[in-house]
């Protein structure tokens, strides 16, 4: 089970002092938040991708990864979400393929449609095709991993003609994909077809929502014939905030709340949190909360948190992420071993993924001869 945090990126006004961090701050923030996930000893570190006010977060995320690929040694670096509707799949494959032989394959990334409809136009694209894109980019991205030389024709870019994407993936092993999703059947269904990991960020969901989204995700993933319905790949998103009493934490969280951009000036504080995965109290309140997900979705393999969201200081963020670290994710990896089937597998990570494939090969394609040079491959 990887325990990990997720970022979107905002810049938003702290409400208790009216201050306003600048795009260099915010920035800056995300890799210290990085940097403390590992410290404290979480799994995973995801960023979102925005290309517009009030975000900071990078539009091209293997930018920031790969930045924090060299400040960091075990953490797992990922996307929460990468776009695939409005990307060229030809430079996904090639940026990630990048980050993933820098990071020495501590990547992976989700996939997803986003939540900023004006995106599709900027990057001349129908957001009543958004399925229809997440389909055949994919496709596609698949095929360029899994392919040496590729030869293709769809809907939405220009054909390819004996056409090799590189870096190869490391290893001969592509990197993992997750497909993000909160409410669309297609995307559970197209992560069932892969055998690949469906992540449902069910931040503003009640649980049944998200307990309907995963069922049917394993029914299809057991259809295709991938492994059992409880051996699909499942993650979860997740906020929380804490203090040592849940009364303190109520109080210090409340104005943040109340004034959010994404959930402020409706459903009151007590509502949110009983109707979504929202937890503001004591770490031993996040400990029971979440340990009785699975009861809702069964064994899964990624919880990710979003704790640096509303204008909270970084100071408290960090002060939140040592709290997650040291007093709520001990217990809770001890809770989901308790029980859990020999027969349902470990998140995947790119050592389990070479070495379940038989070992690690070189997937580099030789040219016959150097364009430049004249010179021939050595190999």
């Amino acid at each position: 089970m990887q325990f990990g945090i997720f970022t979107v990126g905002d810049v938003t006004t702290d409400p208790t002092n009216g201050t306003t961090p600048t795009e260099n701050e915010r920035i800056k923030a995300t890799v210290a938040i990085a940097s403390k996930a590992e410290e404290v000893g979480l799994d995973v570190f995801a960023t979102g991708e925005h290309h517009n006010p009030p975000f900071a977060a990078p539009a091209n995320p293997p930018v920031l990864l790969a930045y924090l690929a060299a400040q960091t040694e075990k953490i797992v670096l990922s996307t929460s979400t990468t776009l695939i509707t409005t990307n060229d799949p030809v430079r996904l494959a090639e940026d990630y393929a990048y980050l993933q032989h820098l990071a020495d394959g501590r990547m992976d990334l989700m996939l997803g449609r986003g939540n900023t409809g004006p995106v599709y136009p900027w990057f001349g694209k129908d957001i009543r095709q958004g399925v229809e894109l997440a389909v055949e980019n994919y496709a596609l991205l698949r095929k360029l991993w899994d392919e040496d030389v590729v030869n293709w024709k769809g809907n939405f870019r220009t054909p390819l003609q004996g056409f090799t994407s590189t870096p190869r993936p490391l290893d001969g092993v592509a990197p993992f994909v997750w497909h993000g999703s909160i409410r669309t059947p297609e995307i559970a269904e197209q992560a069932a077809y892969y055998g690949d990991g469906f992540f449902h960020n069910n931040i503003f969901w009640p649980i049944s929502h998200t307990k309907q989204m995963v069922a049917l995700y394993r029914r299809r993933f057991e259809h295709y014939g991938h492994g059992a319905a409880d051996q699909a790949i499942v993650g979860l998103g997740g906020q929380v905030f804490m203090a040592k009493n849940s009364q303190d934490a109520v109080r210090q969280f409340r104005p943040y709340f109340d004034s959010a951009p994404v959930y402020g000036h409706g459903p009151t504080l007590e509502d949110f949190t009983e109707q979504t995965p929202l937890t503001v109290g004591s770490p031993q309140q996040v400990i029971d909360r979440y340990a009785t997900m699975r009861d809702h979705v069964g064994d899964y393999q990624r919880q990710l948190f979003l704790m640096d969201h509303a204008g909270l200081p970084l100071g408290t963020v960090l002060d939140q992420i040592e709290m997650l670290g040291s007093e709520v994710v001990p217990v809770l990896r001890k809770e989901f071993a308790t029980g859990r089937p020999a027969h349902v597998p470990d998140a995947p990570t790119h050592a389990n993924r070479v070495a379940a494939k038989g070992g690690s090969t070189d997937s580099t394609v030789y040219a016959a001869a150097d364009d430049v040079t004249g010179a021939s491959p050595t190999h």
